[in-house]
């Protein structure tokens, strides 16, 4: 009997030790959670594994494959930093296509563009500046946009979501320009009852009024009382402001992207350059570098550290964009395009012995409908990255709960503040996170959780009470 009894412990031990671990149950708050918002088990995907563990803590579904949103960035951005090294840099350049006289240059103005995901305005403004100091004034030619880094492919704004005009929506190119947007800023002065909106960039071929009325009474959504207005035909587009804003919300800003990208390139520039006190007497053109160009100044990028920093914290889809297709230009020499940069990836990843099957790539970004990856492998793809020499850049570039990024607002009085660097996405039909939770003993902990459901968007309360039971350690019951 004692025997029999003994053997039928050993088979029950190693049954549940055997047990596929996505048959392990979601914690109870979390499946409480997942109730009220009307979201299914079947579409949530989790995983939980110590950074130094052997077997996960949790694994609900984890192997099926998922829309994983914005967290898609991670395998992006880890790649990145891996394969191009922290350090890199992006240029952008100024050539002189003709003769100089004096101030003048009777030719072209080049400029190459390499894929830099953050040429903003101000560092434009000091490119033209550095042009300006060395002597050029007069430009007798066109303003020639070489973007052959990469592909020139047709791109449709607004074929993800029907929003053309909005700038997370701005295509990648290799001359992208301050992500191709114009900030309006609505600037409310409460005594005049007035308010100055401000175009920044005004780019030559953009026509813009506005008569907003400052108005007393509460914030709430200070767009509610504006009519805006917006025309486009690419080369040319007006903006229209009219309504009334309350007072009491101060300055507030509206991005739109109105112009084609060389277009917008050519009047940001026209703009600048007039407003140094220089002159360019023709328009603009594509075209490459002659052999012959003489090279007059370069602007140079932040490092690919500081930019994962700002596309991982603040979920920056175009410059997300900008660096996926700079993995396929750099490591393979040849124009960037999509198809190149995902055979840089998988190469990557077998190189690292990293095998997902069910990998769908289409831009790096996790802006798409088509992108998939299982919540196993996203935290596997975290785990290498820890034991990586670039895990302290990845780390440090994730939202860091309570505090900033994209968490920046939430579990901001809960004990978990501060001890969790968490990536965010989201979509219409998906609400994603994956990062790494420091929990109260001190362990480290990855934590991937996938929701594609209608209903995603109710799931923050069951994402937060996946993230407060790993902070309280995950070992204790579920139940």
């Amino acid at each position: 009997m004692r025997l029999r009894i003994f053997t039928t412990s050993v088979l029950l031990v190693f049954l549940l030790a055997s047990a596929p671990v996505g048959a392990q149950t979601l914690p109870r708050a979390v499946e409480l959670a997942l109730k009220r918002a009307h979201v299914s088990l079947s579409a949530v995907s989790a995983y939980v594994q110590d950074v130094d563990g052997a077997r996960p803590l949790l694994a609900h579904d984890a192997a099926q494959p998922m829309n994983p949103a914005s967290t898609m960035k991670l395998l992006t951005t880890y790649a990145a930093l891996e394969l191009l090294g922290p350090a890199y840099t992006w240029k952008t350049e100024a050539y002189a296509a003709g003769k100089m006289e004096g101030d003048t240059l009777r030719g072209d103005l080049v400029l190459k563009g390499y894929g830099d995901p953050k040429l903003t305005l101000e560092n434009f403004w000091l490119l033209l500046r550095r042009l300006r100091a060395l002597g050029l004034r007069d430009i007798r030619g066109d303003l020639v946009e070489d973007r052959s880094y990469f592909e020139t492919a047709a791109y449709d704004p607004g074929k993800f979501d029907a929003e053309p005009l909005r700038a997370y929506n701005v295509g990648p190119d290799a001359l992208l320009l301050n992500f191709k947007a114009v900030r309006f800023d609505f600037v409310p002065d409460a005594q005049a009852k007035s308010v100055t909106v401000i175009p920044e960039p005004r780019p030559a071929g953009l026509a813009f009024s506005a008569a907003v009325r400052a108005v007393d009474g509460p914030c709430g959504d200070w767009r509610a009382g504006i009519k805006a207005e917006f025309e486009s035909n690419g080369a040319a587009a007006k903006a229209n402001f009219d309504g009334s804003m309350p007072a009491i919300c101060g300055e507030h800003y509206w991005n739109a992207s109105l112009l084609a990208q060389p277009d917008y390139v050519y009047g940001v520039f026209k703009e600048l350059w007039q407003e140094l006190g220089g002159t360019i007497s023709g328009g603009w053109r594509n075209g490459e570098v002659p052999a012959d160009a003489r090279l007059l100044a370069t602007a140079v990028s932040a490092s690919n550290a500081e930019l994962v920093r700002d596309i991982n914290k603040f979920s920056n889809n175009v410059m997300a964009r900008q660096l996926f297709l700079t993995l396929g230009a750099e490591l393979l020499k040849l124009p960037g395009n999509s198809e190149r940069s995902a055979e840089v990836l998988r190469a990557w990843l077998a190189q690292k012995k990293l095998d997902f099957p069910e990998l769908v790539l289409e831009n790096g970004s996790g802006l798409s409908r088509e992108e998939r990856i299982s919540a196993e492998h996203m935290a596997q793809l975290l785990l290498a990255a820890w034991h990586s020499a670039v895990m302290p850049e990845l780390m440090s570039s994730l939202p860091l709960v309570a505090y900033d990024g994209t968490m920046r607002r939430r579990l901001r009085f809960e004990s978990i503040a501060g001890q969790a660097h968490i990536k965010t996405g989201s979509l219409s039909n998906a609400r994603t996170l994956a990062g790494y939770v420091l929990d109260q003993r001190g362990r480290r902990r990855v934590v991937v959780m996938f929701i594609n459901h209608p209903n995603a968007a109710a799931c923050q309360a069951a994402q937060d009470a996946l993230l407060e039971w790993v902070y309280a350690g995950a070992e204790r019951h579920r139940r």
